[in-house]
Formats: structure tokens, C-alpha cells, sequence
């Protein structure tokens, strides 16, 4: 069992004094994580699919375009946010308690907008012989897989937040973030590109 295991308590440990066990999270195991990562997984192939099958008419066509902006704003907004709280917590502005909680609050609509932006892009019908457009359906995949461990990285990071948390743990968290705004930009790049055709 590798120590990054052993820094997430097991199920079994977080059973309440009643004998219950609470509701199983992400961050308690990497079981779950796993479990959620093929659900995820298993999502963006459907939307895949869809997309292939679907032909909108220019109507429908209008209004995915402006959810898939939408979705966008809102999720890749909070995402700059959290990023920019992890910032002000490196630079001594802010604790790591009130980054965490940043985060944790906007964790509803980062996940809303991927998942918009996931949607409506099923009714843009994406070019799926387009290397561009495989290579922002690969980001958008790394992208909610990244965010799924990040669930993870917040646990450990809040139970550290009386104190430094370790260097492994930091380079952890500027791994997490650096993935995302890799994925981020790099997604947001190619329908930029993909949009000129």
C-alpha cells in the first residue's frame, strides 16, 4: 500500500460511534475514486456516441453554441478562481483554510460547467476524424479525471491545514492545477480553432 493510500482514511475507519458507516465520498477511498473515473469515462463515450447519431437542426444548433459558451464561462471562471485562491495562500495572502473553502464552494459549478460543456458539445457535432477535435476530447477526459483526484488532494489538504503541508503534498496540488489549466486553455484553443472552419 503506497503512503498516499495510507493518508486517505479507509471506509472502515470512518465508521461513527452508532456503528453506521457515513456516506461514501470520493476522497475516502481510491476504490470509489476508481468507480467514478469509469462512470465519468463511461459518460463522455455516451455523449460520443450521441453526437454521432444526432443531427440538429440550425435552431438547436444556436442554442448548444451559446450553452457550450456558457458552460464554459462558468466552468473555467471558477476553476481561475480556485487557482487564483491557491495563489493568494502561496503568497501568504490568505490561509489555507479559506482557499480550501474556496474550492469546495465552487466544486458545484465547475462540475456544471464541464458537464455543459459536455452536453451541448454533443449537439455541435464534433468532427471526430479531426486530430484537434480527439485531441480536446482526450483533454476534456484527463480534465474530469484530474478533477475527480483533486477531490482527493482537497481531502489531504484539509488535514493539513492547522500546518504546512508536506512538500509532496504541494507538488501534488501544482501538479492538479497545472493538468487543469493545461486542459483548460488547451481545449478552450481548439474549438477556438475548430470554430474558424
Amino acid at each position: 500500500m503506497s503512503r498516499l493510500e495510507t493518508d486517505v482514511p479507509s471506509l472502515s475507519a470512518t465508521n461513527t460511534s452508532a456503528g453506521q458507516s457515513p456516506p461514501l465520498r470520493l476522497h475516502d477511498s481510491w476504490w470509489a475514486l476508481g468507480v467514478a473515473a469509469l462512470l465519468a469515462s463511461l459518460t463522455l463515450a455516451s455523449c460520443l456516441w450521441v453526437s454521432t447519431h444526432l443531427h440538429p437542426d440550425p435552431a438547436l444548433h444556436t442554442v448548444a453554441l451559446f450553452l457550450h459558451v456558457a458552460s464554459l464561462v462558468l466552468g473555467f471562471g471558477a476553476v481561475v478562481v480556485i487557482d487564483y485562491y491557491g495563489l493568494l495562500w502561496l503568497t501568504g495572502r490568505c490561509s489555507l483554510s479559506e482557499a480550501l473553502t474556496t474550492a469546495d464552494r465552487l466544486h458545484a459549478p465547475v462540475w456544471a460547467g464541464l458537464a455543459g460543456l459536455v452536453g451541448s458539445g454533443a449537439m455541435l457535432h464534433p468532427d471526430l476524424g479531426s486530430p484537434l477535435t480527439c485531441t480536446k476530447l482526450a483533454l476534456v477526459l484527463i480534465l474530469t479525471l484530474n478533477g475527480l483526484q483533486a477531490k482527493v488532494l482537497a481531502h489531504r489538504l484539509s488535514q493539513s491545514a492547522a500546518c504546512t503541508p508536506s512538500p509532496r503534498v504541494l507538488i501534488w496540488g501544482a501538479a492538479t492545477a497545472g493538468v487543469s489549466q493545461l486542459c483548460w486553455w488547451g481545449a478552450v484553443t481548439i474549438g477556438f480553432l475548430n470554430s474558424q472552419h
